[in-house]
């Protein structure tokens, strides 16, 4: 398969499950809304070393409960215990200390994980709650509990309760370029059609990967090191699968809420992709050994 005189691997990228949460973050302007959603996805590029998977998701938040601008979160984890510990954190020590911020459940969740009540114990007494009834989107079929806790601005608003699905995680393709600008500049368009797609998230710096990694590693305590397969200074030294003509390799990982929405994402990060400089579009998987959601790129280009 080619698209744009492109050549498309007939592979798969090789992605697994995990559980994701989305928030609301509102503020008196986008500006702090913004600097909240920030800090929260700070430090939230790869589960392997930071615990969880989060960005802002790349689409306009639309109404919001309280009529303020708004920046919607996704994150994800390997657990709902651990999405549940990343949640308390992030949004007490990212979202509450930001000024104006309020945060709010995103999410009609298959189960659900205690946030807002848990932070409210910070107001040392003071918090109280409100119950309301059918105001809101999502709707989640009952009442939802708002806490409204004392700060020195004046008070943080977090939903009690934060709703929990069952997401996607890794999905990615490979850019192989003649050289590192024209990979890049392929990779910026592809993030930015990715980005308009809802229910995904690009969790890498600007959406893109330099440092690809392999299973395993000749050094016992590492779990995973360079992909040496795809790095173009050592080709000569390794077993590489990189043809002569290319100078650079970038990866783009996509979390998403379902496989639909990473498969979407795929479809038009690829197309994106495919202009001059580029020499091949390809994916990362392990043999099957990692994740059951395989996304096979021939198939995603059809869909």
């Amino acid at each position: 398969m080619e698209l744009n005189g492109v050549p498309i691997e007939d592979t798969y990228a090789e992605a697994f499950s995990a559980v994701g949460a989305r928030l609301l973050i509102t503020a008196e302007d986008e500006r702090w809304a913004r600097e909240a959603a920030a800090s929260f996805t700070g430090f939230a590029t790869s589960v392997i070393g930071c615990g969880c998977e989060a960005s802002v998701e790349g689409v306009d938040a639309g109404e919001t409960p309280d009529g303020r601008p708004g920046v919607t979160v996704l994150i994800f984890a390997m657990s709902k215990k651990g999405l549940h510990e990343q949640l308390i954190k992030r949004v007490g020590q990212s979202v509450m200390t930001c000024p104006t911020t309020a945060c709010y459940n995103a999410l009609a969740g298959e189960s659900w994980v205690s946030v807002g009540g848990k932070l409210r114990f910070f107001g040392d007494g003071f918090q109280s709650s409100k119950l309301l009834d059918g105001v809101f989107n999502p709707p989640v079929g009952r009442a939802r509990r708002f806490w409204r806790i004392p700060v020195m601005d004046g008070e943080f608003i977090v939903e009690d309760r934060f709703g929990v699905v069952k997401g996607v995680a890794g999905g990615n393709f490979l850019l192989l370029g003649e050289a590192p600008q024209a990979v890049l500049q392929a990779a910026e368009l592809a993030v930015g059609a990715m980005r308009r797609v809802p229910g995904v998230i690009l969790p890498f710096p600007g959406g893109v990967v330099r440092s690809g990694s392999k299973v395993g590693s000749r050094y016992k305590f590492l779990t995973a090191s360079t992909n040496t397969a795809y790095c173009p200074t050592i080709r000569r030294q390794v077993e590489s699968v990189l043809p002569d003509d290319v100078g650079a390799v970038l990866e783009i990982v996509i979390d998403g809420l379902t496989p639909d929405a990473v498969t979407e994402a795929m479809r038009v990060g690829i197309r994106a992709a495919c202009r001059p400089g580029i020499k091949g579009i390809s994916a990362g998987n392990y043999g099957g050994k990692l994740g059951k959601y395989h996304f096979r790129l021939h198939e995603v280009l059809r869909s």
